[in-house]
Parts: structure tokens; sequence; C-alpha cells
């Protein structure tokens, strides 16, 4: 039986961070950690250089990243710059959750100032890391007036940043791994943007993840995937939980490790595995569908990948395009063998104004994917192939 009481404060002093795990045993992800090689090859010069001056901004905030990774404290000079000048404000929150946990009042200084800043998206996400640090007493859930668009098969759809680590094994001895940190708007160009969408009367058992990997088709359109995560939610207080999903998805695995890439040939059918656990922050002012709105998810994910690293070799090295990474499972007898890739990361998602009026948009974000998981490409409620959990419009070309 939980005790807790469900108020607020509960929450607010449950904020900081995921509890401290005292346990010896080491984690996968930080044992790889401690012992793989950096395939991020640039130089800090180049890395500066990249993080002021390039036009893409996801290279921009890649390699701010890579900065903070190598130098920590000693690169926020350079960050301040990118968070007050860069015109990216999706780079600028991004840049802010990186130096979150840095040490020192930095930090928490340049945080503060940003819950003030003239981009409300920034200013939203500042608030909220503010309030998850405890650096204010102000909780980042206000009474305020939000849309939800009824017609809609999800009640929310949530964009989710998200960063992650790549450990690719690059010995069959299991003695090298490569490590790439990935910032959020890389991994969404290589993995596709990810959108959370709950049902609120199904949420603590079910959620779709919806994704969009950008102009990966040959005519330049977008190309959908979608998971269906189950599992269960703990309620240890009136507007929390903490919960635990798996997905279980069918879909194609391409051979040459690049999603709709048929040129080494496709798998029909690999049941591909993932998991993700963390929590939601429900905002008891915000109603939808007779029940609180969550305002704001963070959670962990991890799974399995292929990365055609001798594709990769032969064309210079390139990682950093879209779909350069098929994600797998170590189970399939074919694709278990070429499975080389850890994927353990964070997300963080929250409730957004994304049309300018002033007014917080539940479901405003186009989610292709049906309340079961599959693909629905033209947003109608119907699956575009029932059972389809990807886009497979490169297996009919």
């Amino acid at each position: 039986m939980t005790n807790s009481v469900p108020t607020v404060a509960h929450d607010q002093a449950l904020s900081q961070g995921f509890a401290d795990d005292l346990d010896p045993i080491i984690r996968f992800n930080d044992s790889l950690r401690l012992t793989s090689i950096e395939l991020e090859r640039r130089t800090d010069d180049e890395l500066t250089h990249d993080g002021l001056h390039n036009p893409d901004p996801a290279v921009r905030e890649h390699a701010l990243y890579q900065l903070l990774a190598r130098q920590g404290v000693e690169a926020l000079p350079l960050v301040e710059t990118a968070l007050f000048e860069d015109q990216d404000p999706e780079l600028r929150i991004n840049v802010l959750w990186a130096i979150e946990k840095l040490p020192g009042e930095r930090a928490r200084e340049l945080t503060l100032a940003l819950a003030s800043d003239k981009d409300t998206r920034v200013q939203e996400w500042a608030r909220v890391f503010a309030w998850e640090m405890q650096w204010t007493q102000t909780d980042f859930r206000l009474a305020r007036e939000a849309a939800h668009r009824p017609a809609r098969t999800f009640d929310e759809t949530l964009f989710l940043h998200i960063n992650c680590d790549l450990y690719v094994r690059l010995s069959p001895k299991n003695d090298l791994w490569g490590h790439l940190l990935m910032s959020p708007r890389m991994l969404a160009r290589v993995y596709g943007q990810a959108l959370a969408c709950p049902i609120t009367q199904t949420r603590e058992r079910r959620l779709v993840i919806a994704k969009t990997l950008k102009n990966l088709h040959e005519d330049g359109t977008d190309h959908y995937e979608s998971f269906l995560f189950q599992g269960f939610t703990e309620r240890p207080s009136a507007t929390r939980g903490n919960f635990y999903f798996e997905a279980h998805a069918r879909r194609p695995f391409y051979l040459s490790g690049r999603a709709d890439d048929t040129s080494e040939g496709v798998i029909r059918d690999v049941m591909i595995p993932f998991a993700r656990e963390g929590q939601w922050f429900l905002n008891p002012d915000i109603i939808v569908d007779g029940e609180p709105a969550i305002e704001y998810v963070r959670g962990r994910f991890q799974g399995w990948a292929y990365v055609n690293v001798e594709r990769i070799q032969k064309h210079g090295g390139e990682f950093l395009f879209p779909g350069n990474s098929v994600l797998s499972t170590l189970h399939h007898p074919v694709a278990g063998m070429k499975t080389n890739t850890f994927l353990a990361g964070s997300f963080k998602g929250k409730l957004i104004d994304w049309d300018g009026d002033g007014i917080l948009d539940l479901n405003y974000l186009p989610a292709h994917a049906t309340a079961d998981g599959e693909i629905d490409s033209d947003l109608d409620g119907v699956p575009d192939l029932p059972g389809a959990t990807a886009c497979i419009r490169a297996l009919h070309a």
C-alpha cells in the first residue's frame, strides 16, 4: 500500500531528477560509457565554430552538446552565447536542458533568467527546469486556458525532446565499443521526431509514440513509424504518475541499416522491442475528457539498433543523416546477428502554445498513428494497412 500524500507539494519534493541508485550493480550503459571510444572526431575548435556559425540548427545544437560533454562548465561561455543569441528556440531549449545538472550556480542563474525570455517556448521550458531542479518554489503548472481538438485520435500529442547515447559494438570479441552522444534535434533527424500520444481514459496502461522522419523518401515526403507501449502506472499522488511501459512492434528490418533502403534486402515483420519509464505530471486546472491533463512528462528509454558500420566507413564516416540506423532486436535469427548498437537516453515533453494564440495546445500536433499504434498517414483514424506500424511504401516500390 502507498501512503503518499496527493498534493502538488509532494510532487515538488520529488521533482529533482530520478531517485539515487545506491546499488553497487553497474548498469550496462554506465559500463559502456566508461570504456567506449568516442566516435565524434571534430576538434574543440571545429565544434566551437559549428556551435555558433553552422547554418543548420541541428548541427549547431549537436556541436554544443559535444562540447558540454567534453568540457563541462568550461563550455558555458560559448553555451551562454547560444542560449541568448541563437535564433532557433528548439536549440535553446535543448541546450538549456543540457546544462541542467552542471555543477555550480551558473546553470541556475541562466535558467532563471530565461524564465522571462521573450520566446514563450523557451520561457515555458525554463520554468520547468527551474522547478525540477528546485531552483524556484514557483510551480510551472498554472491555471490557464488550453485548446483540445475533440475530433482527433489522441487527447494529447506531446513533442518529445530526446537525447541519446549510442554504443556501437566494433569488435566481435566485445572488447571495443564506440560511443556517440546525440542531441535532441540530431536524434530526431536520424531516428525521427517523436510525439507522446496519450488517450486520457487509457493512458495509465497504453500509450502510442508516433514518429516522423522528415524528407526520407526519394520524392521528399515524410516517413512515419509508431509504437504502441503498454504497461503500468503507479499513482503516488493525485498529480503524478510513475510508469513503466514496453513496446513490441512488427516492422520491416532493412538489411542495409537504413530505413526504407531495400538495396540489400528486407525482412518483413520483425518484432522490435523497446522500453520506456518515467513520470508524468498533471495540471489539475486543465481538464480533458473529465480528467487533469498531462502537462509535463520525463523519462528514460532503452533498446537495440543496427548501425551499418562498414557502409558508413565507405562513405567517409558520415553518420548523421535521416534513417541511418534501424531499430532492431536480439531475438531474430538474422536481425539479431546484425544488432550491434545499444541505445539509452532520456526524454522530456511539455504542453506548449504552438500556434501563438496564448493558449496551450493539447493535441495540436498531427500524430500519424491510430490508437493501436498503426500508421495513419492521412489522419482519418483508420490504419493505412491493418497491423502496419511503419510506413512500408519502399516494399511496394
